[in-house]
């Protein structure tokens, strides 16, 4: 029997264990992939220990969210197409096999508006891959299928997978903070690889004054190389202070990729009238802010979760067009996933670290 190698959780708040298992044989529209690189996202260790920090509601756990274990994580994958269900191209007699592919893991129930209109991500039953099926933490992946596949040709394999994730998730965040004005500015909060992303994207697409911040000052090095017009670390005591002198009192603009109570409050309390305050960070706790400020300041506050297909590829666009500065990637074997996200809670990685499984 042929088997593959994956890396497993099994158990909560535990190591991943390498298994064999069987190799999966695709029916109907699937795909399989040879995986040859898969990035290590943050919310990996929220998965792996098995929740998330809901603040004074407690602990949304992956249990109770329909997480089974034994899981391959990983959601940042890109893999060489081996195999297909003889549903999978039944219009021409052209196939991906053996193209090398990037995966848009957020695929939702199939049967649904959200679904049908193609945007998986808004789906409320989604069944996204490391999170409800296996993901890229292996040597295969299956994938449901072909039209979940980006082409990435010519492009760098290392730097293109994070924007499965990290690119594509800031990328839909900075469609909802919209457009700015002159003279006006956005921020970002945290420059891991979201927050780096955030700032190479939103320059891509026109923000012209942006601020990065962040608590570490390696990070805040990443985020001025990445073209930030200014960086602050907020963890100084008159951070307020100094955001508001940064940007003149015209912060009109914020993406979270922490969404931690401190960098709520900084958002909120710095943002001015008609602010756009939008979240896709999973850190956790509380917002805590004066009511009467929604009416007041006229601000509008906004989840956001990952990206649509259509997203990914419209990114993927302009990545290839080469309007985005790519952030900074190392790799590492895929065998040293587990001590990979030890140094990702340790916070010693800057940018992102993608896993080598060729």
């Amino acid at each position: 029997m042929t088997t593959y190698t994956s890396y497993d959780l099994v158990e909560f708040g535990q190591p991943l264990v390498a298994r064999q298992r069987p190799m999966p044989e695709p029916a109907g529209t699937e795909v399989l992939l040879r995986v040859r690189r898969s990035g290590v996202c943050h919310s990996d260790l929220h998965i792996a220990e098995g929740y998330f920090d809901l603040g004074e509601e407690g602990k949304l756990r992956m249990a109770d969210r329909g997480m089974k274990l034994p899981m391959a994580l990983g959601h940042e994958i890109l893999g060489e197409v081996i195999a297909a269900g003889p549903e999978a191209w039944p219009d021409s007699g052209d196939t991906l096999i053996g193209q090398t592919m990037l995966v848009h893991p957020w695929i939702g129930c199939g049967d649904c508006r959200a679904c049908n209109a193609g945007d998986e991500n808004e789906c409320t039953r989604m069944r996204a891959l490391g999170v409800i099926r296996d993901g890229g933490y292996a040597t295969h992946v299956l994938i449901d299928h072909p039209k979940f596949l980006v082409d990435v040709e010519g492009l760098d394999l290392d730097t293109v997978t994070p924007y499965s994730c990290s690119g594509v998730t800031v990328y839909n965040a900075l469609k909802k903070v919209g457009q700015l004005h002159q003279g006006e500015w956005l921020a970002v909060m945290g420059a891991g690889g979201l927050g780096l992303n955030a700032v190479g994207i939103a320059r891509a697409l026109g923000f012209e004054r942006i601020v990065s911040i962040d608590i570490d000052q390696r990070k805040l090095q990443a985020a001025a190389e990445m073209g930030a017009d200014a960086v602050l670390d907020g963890s100084r005591e008159d951070a307020l202070e100094e955001l508001r002198r940064i940007t003149g009192n015209q912060l009109l603009g914020v993406v979270d990729t922490v969404g931690a109570p401190s960098t709520s409050r900084l958002a909120i309390h710095a943002l001015i009238k008609m602010g756009r305050y939008v979240v896709v960070g999973l850190y956790g706790g509380d917002l805590k802010m004066p009511l009467p400020w929604l009416a007041q300041k006229y601000l509008t506050i906004r989840g956001s979760y990952v990206g649509s297909c259509r997203d990914l590829r419209e990114l993927i666009e302009l990545v290839k067009a080469g309007k985005i500065k790519e952030i900074p990637v190392s790799s590492r074997p895929l065998g040293e996933v587990s001590r990979t996200l030890d140094d990702l809670k340790a916070g010693k990685i800057t940018g992102r670290v993608v896993l080598n499984a060729d």
